[in-house]
C-alpha cells in the first residue's frame, strides 16, 4: 500500500496563531469604557463629572466634542478589523495608513505620558486636578479612559507591525544604505525640521517653567504633571525630526542602521506633532468667556506650526518610501 507523505509543517513565522484575534479583541473591548462614558454624557448623564465642573457650562459644545471623539474611538474597531481580516490586505494604502498614522499620533503621547504622570504622583508630585480652581472630572475617569487608550495603542501597534511585515516588508526591512536618494524627501524633511524649531523651543520653555503664551488660568493651575507632559511633547518633536532626517539624509552617516528604526520614529513622532498640534489648535481657538482663560496668539501659533511640521515630516517619509518602492 502506497502512503501519501504528509505535507511539511509551515515555518513558525507563517503558522496561524490566535494572537491576531486576541489583539483584535483587546483593541475593541478597550474602546467600550470610553464610548460608553461619552455616550452617557451625550444622553445627559453627569457620571464622572463633579458639581461645578467647567464641562457643565456649555452643554452644546460638550455634546459636539463628545460626538466627534466617539467617532474617532469607534474608528479603532474598523482599524482592528482591517488589520486582521483577509480583505484588509486589499484596502488602498492611503485609506489604511492615514488613520493609523493619526491613531499612532494621538495614542503614543498618552501611552508615554500617563504612566509618567502616575509615577510622578506616586512620588509626591502634584497634578492639575490638585491646583485647578474649578473641578473638571473625577479621578477615576482618567484611569479608565487613559487605561483603555493604552490598551488600544498596544494592540493596534502589534497588529500594524504584523500587517506591515506581510504587505510592505520590502520597503522597511533593509538598511539605510539601500535607500535611493530622494531630493523631494530631503526638502520636506529639512522644511519640517525648521518648522519644528518653534514648538521644540516652546515646549522646552514651558517644561522649564516659562509662562510665555499661556493664559492666566493655565499659569495658576500648572503642576508637576504639566512639566512632565511638556517634556513628553518635546521628546516627540525631537523623535520626529531625528527619524525623518536619518531616513532622508542618513544613507552615508548611518548606512548600517535598519530602516525600521528611523521610519518608526518619524512615523510615530510626526503623527504626534500633527494630531496633537491640530487638536490643541482647535481647543485654543475655542471662544473663552473671560480674559482669565484666554491665551496669547503665541499659543495657537505654536500648535499650528507643530501641526504643519508633522505634515511636512510625514510627507518626507512618504516621498522616501515611494522612491524606494519605485
Amino acid at each position: 500500500m502506497t502512503r501519501t507523505p504528509l505535507a511539511p509543517a509551515p515555518p513558525a513565522a507563517e503558522r496561524p496563531t490566535r494572537a491576531p484575534a486576541v489583539l483584535r479583541t483587546v483593541a475593541i473591548v478597550a474602546c467600550v469604557p470610553y464610548v460608553t462614558l461619552k455616550t452617557a454624557w451625550m444622553a445627559g448623564s453627569t457620571i464622572g463629572i463633579p458639581e461645578g465642573s467647567v464641562l457643565l457650562g456649555n452643554r452644546a459644545t460638550l455634546g459636539l466634542v463628545n460626538g466627534v471623539t466617539v467617532l474617532m474611538d469607534s474608528a479603532v474597531v474598523v482599524l482592528a478589523l482591517l488589520l486582521t481580516r483577509p480583505w484588509g490586505l486589499r484596502v488602498r494604502t492611503w485609506l489604511l495608513a492615514f488613520p493609523l498614522w493619526v491613531a499612532a499620533g494621538l495614542l503614543s503621547p498618552i501611552m508615554a505620558g500617563f504612566p509618567l504622570q502616575l509615577l510622578v504622583s506616586a512620588f509626591g508630585g502634584t497634578t492639575s486636578a490638585d491646583t485647578a480652581a474649578e473641578p473638571f472630572l473625577d479621578d477615576w475617569v482618567f484611569g479608565v479612559v487613559y487605561g483603555g487608550f493604552i490598551l488600544q495603542g498596544l494592540a493596534l501597534g502589534a497588529l500594524f507591525v504584523r500587517y506591515a511585515r506581510r504587505r510592505w516588508a520590502v520597503l522597511w526591512q533593509s538598511r539605510l544604505r539601500d535607500l535611493p536618494a530622494a531630493p523631494s524627501a530631503r526638502a520636506a524633511a529639512a522644511a519640517g525640521a525648521l518648522a519644528a524649531l518653534l514648538p521644540a523651543v516652546m515646549h522646552l520653555l514651558w517644561m522649564c517653567g516659562a509662562t510665555l503664551g499661556l493664559s492666566a488660568r493655565r499659569i495658576d493651575e500648572r503642576a508637576t504633571d504639566f512639566h512632565v507632559l511638556e517634556g513628553v511633547r518635546l521628546a516627540f518633536v525631537l523623535t520626529a525630526v531625528a527619524g525623518a532626517l536619518l531616513l532622508t539624509f542618513g544613507r552615508h552617516r548611518a548606512s548600517s542602521l535598519p530602516v525600521k528604526v528611523p521610519l518608526g520614529a518619524a512615523w510615530v513622532g510626526s503623527g504626534a506633532l500633527a494630531a496633537w498640534g491640530g487638536w490643541l489648535l482647535l481647543a485654543s481657538l475655542m471662544p473663552q468667556d473671560d480674559r482669565f482663560n484666554r491665551s496669547t496668539g503665541l499659543l495657537p501659533l505654536t500648535y499650528a506650526v507643530e501641526m504643519i511640521a508633522g505634515v511636512l515630516l510625514i510627507g518626507a517619509v512618504v516621498s522616501q518610501l515611494r522612491r524606494r518602492g519605485a
